[in-house]
């Protein structure tokens, strides 16, 4: 047995690697209660992740799924009358539909209750025991069955319930209530790995992001860190994985969680030498603030005893809040993500929560702020400008398209000179945002074109050229608004996938010309003439009105 927490895999992460498919997960989320909107933002986020390198050109993986054990969705069937599969497999499938409805384009739904997962966890158990990281012990704390976690005394407070006036132990951290807990488990010698595992965060200052989340973990594994409890009695908690050969203990749901993500990957079945087949090491995993500890901490920790490669980076982002207030069924302010696709149409709503999320903060839910962001962006920016460039008679996108790229001749203004170089910005700015794991700004930065371009448009005044007879200028304008529009179109395409497949298509915009190499200026001297009939008037812009209620 070893117990040493030295390893011949190297602390700081190789170089990105294209000899393996881009992989991008979600958190597995617990099916103890119905989606809310903050489990459709986990799903974009991955979502736009993996289809910005589908759209670099990369072959690219998503997964996503429901994580079934534990002591909440034992105790959730119990106050159901329900058996817990029978729960489990009702709820899956509200969260598989959720994704199908936003439109996430994941290549894994994963249950840990599929026979696959819970013979991935096995095995991966049985290697942390022979690895000599697992050892049995009495085990006494604060335990929060929210959290399915047990916290320190220095991370408890007692405090006083709003709604009933009765005062409870809650974790500090969560305000989620807990509850004391004494039982013989296994535990794993997490402190084993308290240097190597702030050597790798040395070695790897980017590795979380945001980086104000990194110090929290950094902080806690400077000052907090304790062995980890990996198992529970059976007497206590029987949905779950047994632990193998003891059946009397049933294994720690955070643990049988993190292994999903390699589960899909083909773990353990990876051939020799090629772990990378199946995506692994993730490059990017996405997870909730609530839950960094567990995928910053433990999970790596547990694949280091392993000599697994880790995940190339973790991105972390903040809650939604209602009026202020964290999202709670108890408050009564959780926002149902299927009624809000409902209302506002798909893309409305991956538009909306993308741009307006924050990674390193929380962000504010409002049906009046998603007024505003349609009206601004969508329906008054970008649809506005798609009905200015190609619906007017006095000129043809197609034929400044044609001549434009033909002789590539520009009489510079200074108007047109300065959009131009703005336009060969764009691009590189939305790929640096997306490299920063920053999608929200990558969005920010293409609506901005948007902006701008409608500037453009306005002060260079093509109709005004056109009543001089001024064709080559009016071609000039024409095509590089239409140049921006194809530019932005093709920069959408994973934020809001079907619109900006229906604002290429109003463009003539071929389906094969639609990736990131072709979002350059002169990048399609083919398209022009709209393979959509274009519609008359408000309601048949590719955004239209939208009713408001109250």
């Amino acid at each position: 047995m070893r117990f040493s927490s030295s390893s011949s895999s190297s602390s700081k992460l190789s170089p990105q690697q294209n000899d393996k498919p881009y992989y991008v997960t979600t958190p597995i989320f617990y099916v103890n209660a119905s989606p809310h909107v903050g489990h459709l933002y986990s799903m974009l986020i991955a979502d736009v992740l993996k289809r910005w390198q589908v759209l670099k050109g990369r072959e690219a993986l998503l997964s996503t799924g429901t994580d079934e054990h534990g002591m909440k969705v034992q105790r959730a069937a119990e106050l159901q009358d329900l058996h817990p599969k029978a729960l489990c497999d009702a709820n899956a499938e509200t969260f598989k539909d959720l994704a199908k409805k936003a439109n996430i384009a994941n290549d894994y739904f994963i249950r840990t209750t599929d026979p696959e997962h819970r013979d991935a966890v096995e095995y991966f158990w049985a290697r942390l025991h022979e690895s000599g990281y697992i050892y049995e012990s009495k085990h006494e704390g604060w335990y929060c069955v929210s959290d399915e976690t047990f916290y320190p005394d220095n991370m408890v407070e007692k405090r006083v319930s709003p709604m009933t006036g009765k005062s409870f132990i809650a974790s500090i951290e969560t305000g989620n209530a807990v509850e004391w807990t004494e039982e013989k488990n296994y535990h794993f010698r997490l402190t084993a790995f308290r240097d190597r595992l702030l050597r790798f965060y040395r070695d790897n200052p980017t590795w979380v992001v945001p980086n104000t989340r990194f110090a929290e973990v950094i902080n806690w594994v400077e000052n907090n860190l304790e062995d980890l409890s990996i198992s529970r009695p059976s007497s206590r908690l029987d949905w779950g994985i047994p632990v193998p050969d003891d059946s009397s203990q049933t294994i720690y749901v955070w643990l049988d969680a993190l292994v999903n993500y390699i589960t899909t990957t083909g773990y353990p079945f990876w051939p020799p030498n090629s772990n990378r087949t199946g995506g692994w090491p993730a490059d990017v995993q996405v997870v909730g603030k609530d839950i960094v500890r567990f995928h910053c901490i433990y999970w790596p920790a547990f694949l280091m005893a392993l000599d697994l490669p880790l995940p190339k980076q973790v991105l972390s982002h903040g809650h939604w809040l209602m009026s202020k207030q964290k999202m709670s069924k108890s408050v009564g302010n959780v926002v149902n993500p299927f009624f809000a696709l409902d209302r506002w149409g798909v893309d409305t709503m991956r538009y909306f929560l993308i741009y307006s999320g924050h990674v390193s903060g929380d962000a504010d839910y409002d049906n009046t702020f998603i007024v505003q962001k349609y009206k601004k962006g969508l329906q008054g920016g970008l649809g506005n400008l798609l009905n200015r460039v190609t619906r007017p008679k006095n000129w043809s996108v197609r034929q400044a398209v044609e001549n434009m790229t033909k002789t590539q001749a520009w009489t510079l203004s200074p108007l047109v000179d300065n959009h131009q170089a703005y336009l060969g910005r764009i691009v590189k700015k939305a790929d640096d945002q997306m490299k920063a794991l920053n999608p929200s700004w990558a969005l920010q930065e293409i609506m901005e074109a948007v902006f701008e371009t409608n500037k453009f448009f306005s002060e260079a005044a093509p109709w005004g050229k056109s009543k001089e007879g001024d064709t080559a200028a009016v071609e000039q304008i024409v095509f590089l608004a239409a140049e921006s529009l194809r530019i932005i179109g093709i920069l959408l395409q994973p934020f809001i996938p079907e619109k900006s497949s229906e604002l290429l298509d109003r463009l003539g915009v071929s389906p094969n010309k639609r990736t990131l190499k072709d979002a350059v200026l002169y990048g399609d001297d083919s398209y022009g003439t709209p393979s959509v009939p274009l519609g008359t008037g408000a309601q048949s812009s590719l955004f239209p009105l939208i009713p408001v209620e109250d």
